[in-house]
């Protein structure tokens, strides 16, 4: 029966006035964005009845809409002229008098002569093929760095209806973008023309006519032909197999003595976000930075590149495309395929493990007589950082790494002592009373790639240090050693009663006195008392508590015997 509305009308001869279609428009969208006009594609489901009801025809029992073309006799002359004006959406009940239907001859079997028919329109579809694609921006971000070019590749949703608002697709509903090329003719020509320039985080409403869609074909069972597609798009994301990393909103600071570069080891902060500013990751909720080698290949391509050259305490945003990030396959459910990846970082240190202890000398006394030695007792103050500038407060229980100045109650150590850390036993060295430092301490000279008391692990150190005193040391092993020339006969000079024996009195007496004169000098960092025990103790060889000539002598040649023996 569909034949029928093909047939063009025969003209009849009356004596009498002739009718008119009658139209009906008993349902109207409240919005017609467009009327259908002569030369327009129409597509229309009907029910057509006679003026009794009985049916002869429908599109809907065929499950198929109509589709022809208004103006160019390919429709009854009724049809025509009852359904120009029509909208999207709006029902017409069109009343077509048999000489604007078939006339005196009928049609076939299925329509008598001289009928009056009936026909109850919806119309689906409007187009010409003088139409484009229609484009209108829903809403689009303030800033636009970048927008959509023949040849990139984008990723965006999408959810796709006819022209009635019936529902074909949408990747919503799938949870995946539409990953693809432009201009590449990978996809329908109006969404290639429709895209471009867009920019990230845009959307845009595409009305795409049907011969720059499906065409006469149709696609599935979803698409009917000669169908125009309505698309609202949105863009997620977008780069070009050419691009390279983008880096931007660098901020550095004023001083800047080193830039990183292969090798190093780098501890660094970062938020990562994708372009339309959906956060995926974050070292700052995990409250740990990320740390790694530089140019080594243990990170993405992208990043890699991005964190050669800068400089500690540098801020920069990175914008790394996905053959430089993770590629076509993404990973997991938190990085899509394809997409571009944008980090704010935050560099906090970075170190090389050839590194020495850096020393910056911010004051020295004009004059300095002494200077600071291995087995020197040195008394100090100091503020320990890390070189993002936290940490003062954090280093509190660390007994080797004091955390703040205390000018009552200064820091002391033995240097060489293994007492604390290498890089600040190292940094001490040399230094006048009253001198001031500051001290870089890598980790390998510091706490390695351990947490301590809350420093964090390869964690590089800054100490402000100021020295206040220093007790001129011993060399490691012994407890006393001799600034002048000792007495000829030492036991002689202990003894002072002449008893032939030393206690424990007399040879205290006698080692104070040669401190106090300058001739000694007692192993700093314990109490003379204690100090003077130990070698009385030490020459005590049978614990009578009394040192006898023998047993001083004794001692003697033990003491040479070694120092012999460490010579060789």
């Amino acid at each position: 029966m569909r034949a029928l509305l093909w047939v063009a009308a025969l003209a009849l001869c009356s004596g009498g006035p002739l009718e008119d279609v009658v139209v009906e428009r008993y349902s109207v969208p409240d919005e017609c964005a467009r009327e259908v006009e002569h030369g327009d594609h129409v597509r229309y489901h009907y029910n057509g009845t006679f003026t009794d009801g009985k049916k002869f025809d429908s599109s809907h029992d065929r499950g198929l809409p109509f589709s022809g073309q208004v103006g160019l006799g390919r429709l009854i002359t009724g049809m025509e002229r009852g359904i120009k004006g029509m909208c999207i959406n709006e029902r017409r009940k069109i009343t077509v008098p048999p000489h604007l239907a078939y006339g005196s001859v009928g049609a076939a079997d299925v329509i008598p002569p001289d009928t009056t028919l009936v026909f109850d329109v919806h119309l689906l579809d409007i187009w010409n093929t003088k139409d484009r694609v229609q484009t209108s921006t829903i809403s689009r971000p303030q800033q636009c760095k970048r927008a959509v070019q023949r040849t990139d590749f984008v990723r965006y949703h999408y959810n796709g209806t006819l022209l009635d608002g019936t529902p074909f697709d949408s990747s919503y509903e799938r949870k995946q973008t539409y990953d693809t090329y432009v201009g590449e003719g990978w996809l329908i020509k109006g969404m290639d023309e429709g895209l471009l320039g867009m920019c990230v985080g845009e959307k845009r409403n595409m009305i795409i006519p049907p011969f720059l869609a499906y065409g006469a074909d149709g696609h599935g069972t979803e698409i009917p032909p000669h169908a125009s597609l309505v698309f609202d798009v949105l863009l997620v994301d977008l780069h070009n197999p050419k691009d390279d990393i983008v880096i931007d909103n660098q901020v550095v600071p004023e001083s800047c003595t080193r830039k990183s570069v292969p090798g190093d080891f780098i501890r660094y902060h970062y938020n990562g976000t994708f372009l339309d500013g959906m956060p995926f990751e974050s070292s700052y909720q995990r409250n740990s930075t990320y740390n790694t080698y530089v140019g080594m290949g243990y990170m993405i391509p992208g990043m890699d590149k991005a964190l050669l050259g800068v400089c500690i305490g540098e801020r920069r945003r990175v914008t790394i495309p996905p053959h430089l990030a993770y590629g076509e396959n993404g990973v997991g459910d938190d990085i899509p395929r394809s997409a571009v990846l944008v980090f704010d970082i935050h560099v906090i240190d970075f170190h090389n493990a050839r590194d020495p202890v850096e020393v910056q000398v911010t004051h020295r006394p004009e004059e300095c007589n002494m200077s600071s030695a291995v087995d020197d007792l040195v008394q100090y103050q100091y503020n320990c950082s890390l070189l993002d500038g936290t940490g003062s407060a954090f280093l509190r229980d660390l007994s080797s790494v004091p955390h703040r100045r205390d000018y009552e109650r200064p820091q002391e150590v033995v240097l060489g002592a293994d007492k604390v850390i290498d890089g600040l036993d190292e940094g001490l060295r040399g230094m006048c009373v009253g001198e001031r430092r500051v001290l870089i301490v890598p980790p390998h000279l510091g706490h390695g790639d351990i947490s301590v008391g809350g420093v964090p692990p390869n964690a590089v150190l800054r100490f402000d240090v100021e020295l206040v005193g220093i007790q001129k040391g011993v060399p490691k092993g012994y407890l006393f050693v001799w600034l002048e020339e000792g007495p000829s006969e030492l036991f002689q000079a202990l003894d002072v009663n002449k008893d032939q024996e030393v206690p424990l009195e007399e040879f205290s007496a006698f080692i104070k006195s040669l401190v106090a004169e300058g001739k000694g000098r007692l192993r700093p960092g314990q109490h003379s008392d204690v100090v003077i025990q130990d070698m009385f103790n030490n020459q005590d060889r049978n614990k009578d508590g009394r040192i006898t000539a023998d047993e001083l002598k004794l001692k003697a040649q033990e003491d040479a015997e070694r120092s012999r023996h460490e010579e060789l």
